[in-house]
């Protein structure tokens, strides 16, 4: 994990999602390195080094973040994109304190929060790259975690659940047709037991 995450206090991360939470403002520098990374497409060792140095000048804003997170995931290093996603997790995690988990947030915070949302949309996400990677022990946890934080399943997290337990039908030898059904919105129904 990046030391910056790990060094990070509350008071900075808290600072960092107030003043600049997704989307937000970012140094004139930083949103030029990843400007220019973004027209260095395909130069890809010249856009990460872009993206690395703005992730290097704002460690704990969520921007450069977002953009090395991309970059990975759409040249297909899943792995790498998914390291990102975890340091991610942890700068957020700052974000909200210590006691965020303990009851579900409410649906106002599930809306316009931006320090819950990103929390909860890169479960999600790891969610969605631990299946992909073939890692479905990790896609659970983060699954189960993403049920407990957004049990009304605002953010469409669910299907995530309904993917892993056909896939997981498809391994079995007796199983049903997995492609047989359509999953239901929501955590209940014929999700996987998280």
């Amino acid at each position: 994990m990046n030391a910056a995450v790990v060094n990070l206090g509350l008071d900075d991360a808290l600072d960092a999602f107030g003043a600049g939470a997704i989307g937000g403002a970012v140094s004139p520098e930083v949103d030029a390195l990843i400007k220019e990374a973004g027209l260095k497409r395909d130069q890809s060792d010249e856009a990460l080094a872009l993206l690395e140095r703005a992730r290097a000048l704002a460690p704990s804003h969520p921007g450069p973040l977002i953009a090395l997170y991309r970059f990975h995931f759409y040249g297909h290093a899943l792995d790498k994109a998914r390291a990102v996603g975890e340091d991610a997790l942890a700068i957020a995690r700052a974000a909200l304190g210590p006691n965020f988990g303990d009851q579900p947030p409410d649906d106002d915070a599930l809306r316009h929060d931006p320090a819950v949302r990103f929390y909860l949309f890169t479960l999600k996400g790891l969610a969605y790259l631990s299946l992909r990677l073939g890692d479905f022990d990790e896609a659970r946890l983060m699954l189960a975690a993403l049920r407990q934080l957004d049990p009304k399943d605002h953010l469409g997290g669910a299907l995530l659940s309904h993917v892993l337990a056909r896939r997981e039908a498809a391994d079995t030898p007796d199983a049903v047709d997995p492609l047989s059904a359509y999953p239901v919105r929501g955590w209940s129904g014929n999700g996987a037991k998280l």
